[in-house]
This record gives C-alpha cells, sequence and structure tokens, in this order.
C-alpha cells in the first residue's frame, strides 16, 4: 500500500480495512478549484501544520462547508516540499496517539498545492504571484516557529540576510518576512485587495511579532524608494490588512519509531522519517496528540472559511490574550518546566516516564491546582480547572509521547519570568501570603540546582541550551553538591534579577525559601529527591 491520489479511489476499500480514515471528498477536484481560485496559503509546511491545521480545513471539506484546500508553502526547508509533499501528493498520513495507548489513523488531503518559497526560482516566484494577486484570497497562515519572525541577531544588529533583503528591494527577497512583504506588495499593486495574515505560532502576541517585522521591512523599503508610502498605508488599515492574535496548543513531537512500525506492519509503505538537510526529522506521516486548541482574533477583512465549525475558537483578541495567559502561566508551561528542571535531575528521560514518579505529580499538581488556579487568568471560553485535568490526567501521562525534559528544560532562564514571575506580581498584586507557596520556589530551587549540571546520584549531565547558562553557572561558580557549606550567598545577584524573574525575588520572603530548599538539594545524593518529598508532603 502506497499513499497517493490514486490509492484513495483505487483501492480506498482496503485502506478502510486497515482502519484508515479517508478524504471524504473529491480530492482531484479539490485540488483544481484550489489551485484556480485559492482562498488559503500557509507558511511552515512542518507537522504542527500537517497534523493540526491542514486537518481543520479537512474536516470542513468532508462535511461539505468547503470546497477548496490550503496551499502550503515552506521558506526553510525545501526538502520538505520536495520529499514529503510531492512523492506523496501532497497527502499526510496522521496518526492520533490516544491517551489509551491505541492510535487511530486519517488520510489527510486538504492541501492542494505545496511550493517553495524560493525567491531564486522564477517558477516557483510566478506562482506565488498568481496566488497573491487573487482578489479571493482570504488569509495566509504560518507556524514558522518564534525564531521566523526575528530580523536582529542576539546583539541587536539586523541579520545579514535580511538587511541585504533591505537594501535589495522586493524582487530578492528571502527571509520569510520579507518574502511575505514582497508578495504583499504584489497584492497592493494587483489593486489593493484586503487579507488576512495570521500568525499561529506559539508564542506571546504572535499577530504582533508578525506585523511588526513585516512592517520594519516594508519601512526600510519604503526609505530607500522602492514602495511608496501608501504601501505603508495598505499594511496598516486593518480594513485591509490584518494581523489577527492566536493561541495555539497541540503536541506534535517527531515521528515515533511505535507508530512507523506498526504502520509498516499493516502494509504501509515510505513511511520510513528523513533527515532533511536542514536537519529537520520527518515523515510521510504525522504522529500528534488528541487534545488540541485553536484561538483566533476573528478578524478576516475579506472573509474566512467557518473554522468555528472546525473546533476553533473565534473572539477577540483580549480573549486570544487571556486564553494565552491562562495556559503559559498556570495550567500548562509553569507545570511542563517544573518537572523538566527536575526530570533532568532525577534520571529521566520522558516526560510520561515522570507521570509515574509521586513526587514529581505532587509537584505540578500543587503548582497548578493550590498555587496557580486562585490566580489564574479565566478567558471564559476555557475553563482553566478542566485544562489542568486534561494536562494532567490525560496529556503528560501520555505514554506514545516521546517528549523529553532535556528539551523541555531548553531556554529556561528566558521562560521563568512568565510561567512563575506572573503568578508571583499576581499574589503581590492581590495582597495574598507568598508564604503560603511551595511549588514555585522549589520549581525555581530546582532550576538553579540543575544549573550546577550534577544529578541526585552526583553525576554530571550536560545542561540544555540556554542563553544566560554561561553567565548563570559564572555566578555559581564556588558551589559543590555534597558541600552544602559551599554555598556563600551566590544566588542573591541571581534572585534580585527582575529581568528573569519579572521581580526582584530579594524583595519577597521567597528568595529565603528558594534559598533554603537549594541548599538542602545540595547536601549529597538523594538530597534533590529528599527535598521534593519533604517539601511536599
Amino acid at each position: 500500500m502506497q499513499m497517493n491520489a490514486t490509492s484513495l479511489v483505487r483501492q480506498k476499500a482496503e485502506w478502510e480495512k486497515l482502519g484508515v480514515r479517508l478524504p471524504a471528498f473529491d480530492h482531484a477536484a479539490m485540488a483544481a478549484a484550489t489551485k484556480a481560485h485559492p482562498v488559503w496559503v500557509h507558511f511552515g509546511a512542518g507537522n504542527i501544520f500537517r497534523g493540526f491545521i491542514a486537518a481543520l480545513q479537512q474536516r470542513l471539506l468532508n462535511e461539505g462547508l468547503a470546497d477548496r484546500g490550503i496551499i502550503a508553502a515552506d521558506t526553510f526547508d525545501y526538502d520538505i516540499i520536495d520529499k514529503i509533499y510531492a512523492p506523496y501528493d501532497n497527502l499526510t498520513m496522521m496518526v492520533t496517539l490516544n491517551p489509551d495507548g491505541t492510535t487511530s489513523r486519517e488520510i489527510i488531503g486538504s492541501v492542494a498545492e505545496a511550493l517553495r518559497a524560493d525567491s531564486s526560482d522564477p517558477a516557483m516566484m510566478a506562482r506565488f504571484k498568481e496566488i497573491f494577486t487573487d482578489p479571493g484570497l482570504q488569509m495566509i497562515s504560518f507556524t514558522i516557529t518564534e525564531k521566523g519572525y526575528a530580523l536582529y541577531r542576539p546583539d541587536g544588529s539586523l541579520m545579514p540576510v535580511v538587511q541585504a533583503d533591505m537594501d535589495e528591494g522586493p524582487e530578492h527577497a528571502r527571509h520569510a518576512m520579507s518574502m511575505v512583504a514582497a508578495l504583499l506588495y504584489e497584492r497592493f499593486r494587483a489593486g489593493a485587495a484586503p487579507l488576512a495574515v495570521v500568525s499561529m505560532d506559539n508564542c506571546s502576541h504572535n499577530g504582533e511579532k508578525l506585523q511588526s517585522s513585516v512592517m520594519a521591512v516594508a519601512e526600510a523599503w519604503q526609505k530607500k524608494g522602492f514602495v511608496g508610502q501608501d504601501f505603508l498605508d495598505y499594511l496598516q488599515d486593518e480594513r485591509k490588512i490584518a494581523f489577527p492574535w492566536s493561541m495555539i496548543d497541540k503536541i506534535t513531537p517527531r515521528p515515533h519509531q511505535m507508530v512507523e512500525e506498526s504502520l509498516a506492519k499493516d502494509g504501509i509503505e515510505g513511511m520510513a522519517p528523513i533527515v532533511t538537510s536542514r536537519n529537520t526529522y520527518i515523515a510521510a506521516f504525522v504522529n500528534a496528540e488528541r487534545p488540541q486548541y485553536l484561538v483566533v482574533e476573528d478578524k478576516f477583512p475579506n472573509g474566512r472559511p467557518p473554522l468555528e465549525k472546525a473546533g476553533v475558537y473565534l473572539t477577540d483578541r483580549d480573549t486570544v490574550n487571556k486564553t494565552e495567559r491562562m495556559k503559559v502561566t498556570t495550567c500548562l508551561n509553569p507545570l511542563h518546566t517544573a518537572m523538566s528542571v527536575y526530570g533532568c535531575m532525577l534520571g529521566y528521560t520522558l516526560i510520561c516516564d515522570e507521570m509515574k514518579d509521586a513526587d514529581i505529580v505532587a509537584l505540578i499538581k500543587r503548582l497548578g491546582y493550590v498555587e496557580g488556579l486562585p490566580v489564574v487568568v479565566d478567558p471564559g471560553i476555557l475553563d482553566p480547572k478542566d485544562f489542568i485535568d486534561e494536562v494532567v490526567g490525560q496529556r503528560l501521562p501520555n505514554p506514545f509521547m516521546p517528549d523529553a525534559p532535556q528539551r523541555i528544560a531548553t531556554d529556561t532562564s528566558q521562560k521563568v519570568g512568565i510561567r512563575f514571575g506572573e503568578t508571583i506580581k499576581s499574589y503581590i498584586a492581590e495582597g495574598r501570603d507568598l508564604n503560603t507557596l511551595v511549588s514555585i520556589p522549589l520549581a525555581l530551587a530546582g532550576w538553579l540546582r540543575y544549573l550546577l549540571a550534577v544529578d541526585d546520584e552526583g553525576k554530571a549531565f550536560e545542561v540544555s541550551a540556554d542563553p544566560l547558562k554561561d553567565d548563570l553557572q559564572a555566578k555559581l561558580a564556588g558551589i559543590e553538591v555534597g558541600k552544602p557549606g559551599t554555598y556563600q550567598g551566590q544566588l542573591q545577584g541571581i534572585l534580585s534579577n527582575a529581568s528573569i524573574f519579572g521581580v526582584d525575588l530579594t524583595a519577597t520572603p521567597l528568595a529565603a525559601k528558594i534559598e533554603a530548599y537549594f541548599v538542602a538539594e545540595l547536601a549529597g545524593p538523594g538530597a534533590v529527591r529528599k527535598t521534593l518529598h519533604e517539601a511536599l508532603s
């Protein structure tokens, strides 16, 4: 069995016998209609798009609520288009990893066309110009990661490719944001039809980040005479170009060997993962958890697909922002970070295995239910307690989710201010007793103990990448695991840094509590476990 457009028709019975749900629409007709008059282009052709966004449009197509699909584009890893889309006629084998260990299979066929967003390819750029000058195009969306919107290097200077794009103008755009600005310019020149430009990336205020980057490129072009002020006016008029905000939540990890083997066992060919030239580990199948959330600001000046009928929450910007804050500051991300640093020290390599550890479960349950919920931002469209119930009861324990604490511990210094600092600030603002907090100071003490790069057995391990790792480890110099007496107040300079935590912790009772937990975890082998257990008992 090979997954392609022909097999959807000729081998329908065989696919269904294997328990694979097929598109319930005419795939060829959908592709033809979409190519002729596109309504939706998506940039970022990876797993979150294939396993979530494309599946939303498939649902609308299946139910007769749409007659056109999506055009997928990639601005970074062209191998995905050439090796994952093209050989399979743009189809994806979607495998849902259910919490009970079972799987569900569906072939996603809502992608009508897949393109390389490569300005050096005249044929590709000609096609993009056709698409963007079609007045019926309603939206372009993105899952390119937060880094995809970045124009500047850590030192504040423009990335060389962005500087070159600004200097050379729209015809030579290479960076993703320059490419988008150039294509919007083509749309402007062809009649200035409206369009929604929608970030669906997992980052705060994503629409604002996208808009800021596109505007920065366009403004540079205007100053150099490549475009006029009227183009900037077009981009800044929300009746013409809107940049809705969104919140997205779904875990789509790298292809799992167990899924690959189960597909091969059933005679489904061509499912072995590949590694692209950009080091993307990807396969013709996507495996993902079942829970998923997409909340989008309902600002579409040229119309939109009825996404609310596919499970998307269409709402106002304030509600999008509240939903994102609920998830990031209380109901998911703080739990992930707390368990990741302790998981690394306690020798875990899988999040699902950590959920069998009573001490870690006690840590995150107290963090979410006891310390977070009293000050949670309630968006009104999702119940915060129900959200945590699902995270703790289904998502984190899912044995099929191959997510590692080492991955989640990456860049923790950039996360603690949002994931813990916001709750601390809420306690202060509401006059709540900070002394009642246990899991938050435990999590912060655990992170600082983790930075010593010695696990709870006294063995060295590699600390995950973090832009402040070297600086923070230098401040911890002299502290030795197994020798609590080597702690001589080294944490003070870190805990007072409000740019890390969102607040000067030394001005609160939490600093002393964090120091006490930290010193206790230095006692020797088993001290991390002992401190965690005793603090939560």
